[in-house]
């Protein structure tokens, strides 16, 4: 769809940046039907990969708009990444093979195929519209409304009129810049050129950082037979004579027994940041992704990090724009993404310092601790399993209290997905039986017993989906047992999962919010009461 030049487009929702951030925010959007518009300056995906990891998080929520499998489909699943020294060691294996939220945590793809796909899913909605070739120009706030003044490269002048916009617009967000919000932080002294190759010749099927002092680098297998190299540029060395074919073949052939048969796709320089946002919501306006945060890429958690931006941000937008929660739940997302934004800068900025270092005697001493710490089983199996990487724990006014007798700390944490066995035999992940919106889960019992009718009001208003949860193979009786609601989905715990997960905490009830996020956590005796403060503080802003 192309807008006629001097349109004016008045809309709820506008997304600016239609990378994989914008993107998935549209389709998002698109699949609670809140109608929106997304633009971008590009008219077509750019061709080459930037990022090439896609977390567990990530597809849970590609899951949730219908998306995960065709993703997967060019993406190489459950990838090691290892860190290797000079001699060809291995320093570190991290091989994460949980499956807490229903998918492998590492996964490698490339970014315009996911890119591509992600568009597709947007073409779904008829009530998400998207326009290419629109390069912002002004952002004016005010304080019920946004107004972009947008323009094309063939001299079409657009503006929209937006009652709340999503800035997607990348690290160098002309939204950010005009709206005078600093970038905290800082910025790293080296540079890294990046060379992605065809015809692979090399036989390492996972994602390897070499800790090499002579000169540290990157070699990762990418799908369809492509690779990714990065080196690290030393002081002195001109950025745009390392791009040179020439010197982009002297860097490959240390590494491959012939260079020249490689297939060059693509040289590039990189500088990397670690930097966030000052704020990431002004107004009407809030920051998502690289526009909100820079990462360098060791940990492979900038795109991802933006994935639950959106998440996070826009089951509240659609929840404001409907009417069911006031505007203030929108300061929920800075006060809940903020820090686990920082948490992934941390992470990866710590990541490269131990890639990187030249100085030989310090690449020993890093090389010593490795392996030592390697040596402890419970550190080997922290490192295996990547528990270094921070999860989520969100902490707002969007969760209830913390139930007495919980033993386990549980809410604004996410909630795993298991399998689970629907009435007809079908196993199914568990978000497919829950939907994209609220849902409420009891175990072993009827979420909804005992409510009066003003709780049950209240919690109707939510739009949940109730589900009870009855042990595996727990025999028709039990299966059959009415419910209060009589939509209420019984499923059985194929996996006996939900069993252990209810059990270590004491309690029977959930409520989940549409990120999957628990809000409330209780027995089903206080269920009622907990559930109906979290629904009205949503509803009405009543306090906790």
């Amino acid at each position: 769809m192309s807008a006629p030049a001097n349109a004016q487009i008045r809309v709820p929702v506008a997304i600016v940046g239609a990378g994989p951030v914008g993107v998935t925010a549209a389709n998002l959007l698109g699949t609670y039907g809140i109608a929106t518009l997304l633009v971008d300056r590009a008219n077509e995906i750019i061709d080459y990969p930037r990022a090439i990891g896609i977390d567990d998080e990530s597809l849970r929520t590609f899951q949730s708009v219908g998306l995960a499998d065709d993703v997967l489909a060019d993406a190489i699943q459950n990838v090691p990444l290892k860190m290797i020294d000079a001699k060809g060691h291995c320093l570190a294996d991290m091989h994460p093979t949980g499956r807490d939220s229903g998918w492998f945590k590492r996964n490698i793809f490339m970014q315009p195929l996911a890119e591509k796909t992600l568009r597709t899913g947007v073409e779904r909605f008829t009530h998400v519209r998207a326009e290419w070739g629109l390069e912002l120009r002004v952002v004016e706030p005010a304080d019920d409304s946004v107004t972009l003044t947008l323009a094309g490269a063939d001299g079409r002048a657009v503006t929209v009129v937006a009652d709340w916009v999503v800035a997607a617009d990348g690290g160098r967000s002309t939204i950010r810049t005009q709206l005078g919000i600093p970038l905290d932080g800082a910025t790293h002294p080296r540079k890294w050129v990046v060379i992605d190759c065809g015809n692979d010749p090399v036989d390492a099927p996972y994602t390897a950082l070499h800790c090499d002092p002579r000169r540290p680098y990157v070699c990762a297998r990418l799908p369809y037979d492509h690779r990714r190299w990065e080196f690290m540029l030393y002081p002195g060395e001109d950025a745009e004579e390392m791009l040179a074919p020439e010197r982009v073949r002297d860097l490959l052939g240390q590494h491959v027994p012939d260079p020249a048969a490689i297939e060059v796709i693509r040289a590039r320089v990189y500088t990397h940041h670690s930097r966030i946002a000052r704020r990431f919501v002004q107004g009407r306006v809030v920051l998502v992704g690289d526009a909100a945060h820079l990462m360098p890429p060791w940990a492979g958690q900038g795109m991802n990090t933006g994935i639950r931006d959106v998440t996070n941000l826009c089951w509240k937008l659609a929840a404001i724009v409907r009417g069911d929660a006031t505007p203030a739940l929108l300061h929920t997302y800075e006060q809940e993404r903020r820090a686990h934004a920082q948490a992934m800068i941390d992470l990866s900025t710590t990541l490269g310092r131990i890639l990187s270092p030249t100085n030989q005697t310090l690449a020993h001493v890093r090389n010593w601790l490795l392996r030592a710490a390697s040596a402890a089983p419970p550190v080997k199996q922290w490192i295996l399993e990547m528990r270094f990487k921070a999860q989520p724990h969100y902490q707002s006014t969007l969760v209830t209290g913390e139930p007495l007798g919980c033993p386990i700390p549980t809410l604004g944490r996410m909630f795993p997905q298991p399998t689970v066995e629907t009435e007809d035999g079908l196993r199914l992940a568990l978000d497919d039986v829950l939907g994209p919106w609220f849902a409420i889960i009891g175990f072993n019992c009827d979420p909804l017993a005992g409510l009066n009718a003003d709780q049950s009001a209240a919690l109707a208003a939510l739009g949940a989906v109730v589900v009870r949860v009855v042990e595996s193979r727990a025999g028709e009786r039990r299966r059959r047992q009415p419910c209060v609601d009589p939509d209420t989905v019984v499923v059985e715990d194929a996996d006996n999962a939900l069993r252990t997960w209810f059990g270590a905490r004491k309690q029977q009830v959930v409520l989940l919010r549409p990120d999957r996020y628990v809000a409330v956590l209780a027995r089903v005796e206080t269920f009622g009461a907990e559930a109906t403060m979290f629904a009205r503080h949503l509803t009405e802003g009543a306090p906790l």
